[in-house]
């Protein structure tokens, strides 16, 4: 299982990126299984992360938020794995705080983790490494495949990449690449959030008003080898002068601000893409490729400038949706796409069911190993569940809940018992909310009846926690 730190799925040429190309992640793609309406229950990074393993939602788990300390005394599908005889192992980003259980074998990043020359925390202490994290996670991936693990028993590894996350800080070999490109602008770009709510008019995640310096890499990182420096200064220092000398204002500063930001977001997959194919190269050439279930995915989607944002935690596609692509040899059919909906929340299940695991009836999701096999069962879902809780919190995002079905979203940002309705087919973007509109009312009242009725199959409570500060958009970083 290979997971990326924010990665838009319309970041990636499988999924029809007019942006990149993503050749290695593709290679799973042709050879396997691509969903198209995959999507998180909780479009943050900790509980997501919390959700897969536990195949519960964030009340259930325990993590609503970034901020809480991941539980890891409880039932977590790698836990059920190593039951039944699998060896298991986490490398990568972790971020959960408490140590990864479960695992025969692990090796995170503290926390975020940098860019560059991770610490990176073992059962048997802390290993300082050199190196780009992306590769040194392969690395690390790598060397348990080849050397570490009992080649007699059967394996389920999390390979989990610290990239795309921000502030986006390309590895060595890709510094350069797209200066002499100019990346296409999402037509909503320059959203003015009318005929919306107030919510998204009041977030902290413009790319025009809210990207720090770190962010648009007018400052280097401080954590760099000399050897290193001296590679992002010859990239980034000409580059930063002819900015600086062109004295950019109004639109053209947003336009530079775009691309700088779209950029190094891409070379930082570009990374992630060339690693995942050192791990499809190494299943190839040790025969193992033919036995072996690969699964891609993201803990959740992200913003490449549409309604002018980047980050994620709102309901809306861009960061609701996930990549998921799935190669299983005999099992899914070449090329084949999905559009069932299907949910993080059906990860742990899924593993479990690929391994001949029976899940536990407290799990929450649904296994999607009959959609790998080419079947739908009759009682798949017709709706998903969503809720969103850090606020107040970064990028001021309100705390909400909603349901999505194969058409409609209904949105109820419950703090101010507000509502958005959207219509995906007539408005793929969700630029005109329709809720309290003429016309609209039967289909409104069927939504909350479904969105009740999830709430009940879940039981989620209700959300009582006070606001420990007044809300209000945060100061913003220093800008450029």
């Amino acid at each position: 299982y290979i997971m990326a730190d924010d990665h838009a799925y319309q970041a990636i040429s499988a999924y029809g990126s007019n942006r990149n190309k993503t050749p290695n992640i593709d290679r799973i793609a042709k050879d396997g299984m691509l969903f198209d309406r995959a999507f998180v229950t909780n479009s943050i990074c900790a509980p997501s992360r919390a959700v897969i393993l536990t195949g519960k939602h964030s009340h259930l788990n325990g993590q609503l938020t970034n901020g809480q300390r991941f539980d890891g005394e409880q039932q977590t599908f790698p836990k059920l794995l190593q039951q039944r005889g699998y060896q298991t192992a986490m490398i990568g980003k972790w971020h959960l705080k408490s140590d990864p259980t479960g695992f025969d074998f692990w090796q995170v990043l503290q926390g975020q983790g940098p860019y560059y020359n991770p610490p990176m925390n073992t059962a048997d202490g802390v290993k300082k490494i050199t190196g780009y994290t992306t590769d040194v996670i392969t690395d690390v991936t790598l060397d348990w495949l080849k050397n570490d693990r009992d080649k007699e028993k059967p394996f389920f590894v999390m390979s989990q990449h610290k990239a795309p996350h921000r502030n986006w800080q390309p590895g060595p070999k890709f510094l350069s690449k797209y200066d002499d490109v100019e990346i296409p602008e999402p037509e909503t770009l320059r959203d003015d959030y009318k005929n919306r709510l107030e919510p998204a008019s009041t977030q902290a995640m413009t790319i025009d008003r809210h990207l720090s310096v770190t962010d648009l890499k007018l400052r280097a990182p401080g954590n760099l080898t000399p050897e290193q420096k001296a590679k992002w200064d010859a990239a980034y220092g000409p580059k930063n002068e002819a900015f600086e000398k062109a004295n950019l204002e109004g639109d053209a500063l947003f336009k530079w601000k775009y691309q700088r930001y779209v950029k190094d977001y891409l070379r930082c997959i570009d990374s992630v893409d060339e690693n995942i194919g050192r791990l499809l190269d190494y299943l190839d050439e040790s025969g193992l490729a033919d036995n072996t279930v690969v699964i891609y995915s993201s803990d959740q989607g992200w913003y490449l400038g549409e309604h002018g944002w980047y980050d994620k935690r709102w309901m809306y596609e861009e960061s609701f949706r996930t990549p998921l692509i799935v190669r299983w040899p005999g099992v899914t059919q070449p090329g084949s796409k999905n559009t069932q909906l299907v949910q993080n929340l059906d990860y742990a299940q899924t593993f479990l069911d690929i391994c001949g695991v029976k899940s536990p009836k407290d799990m929450q999701g649904a296994s999607i190993v009959p959609l790998l096999h080419g079947k739908t069962p009759k009682d798949w879902r017709k709706s998903l569940y969503y809720q969103y809780y850090e606020f107040p919190g970064a990028h001021s995002v309100r705390r909400h809940y909603g349901v999505r079905t194969n058409r409609y979203k209904l949105i109820h940002f419950y703090m101010l018992d507000a509502w958005e309705l959207y219509d995906l087919e007539k408005d793929p973007n969700e630029l005109s909310s329709l809720y309290g509109k003429p016309g609209y009312e039967r289909l409104t009242a069927k939504l909350k009846t479904e969105l009740t009725r999830l709430r009940e199959q879940y039981k989620v409570p209700e959300d009582t926690r006070p606001l420990k500060k007044a809300p209000r958009t945060p100061k913003k970083k220093k800008e450029v």
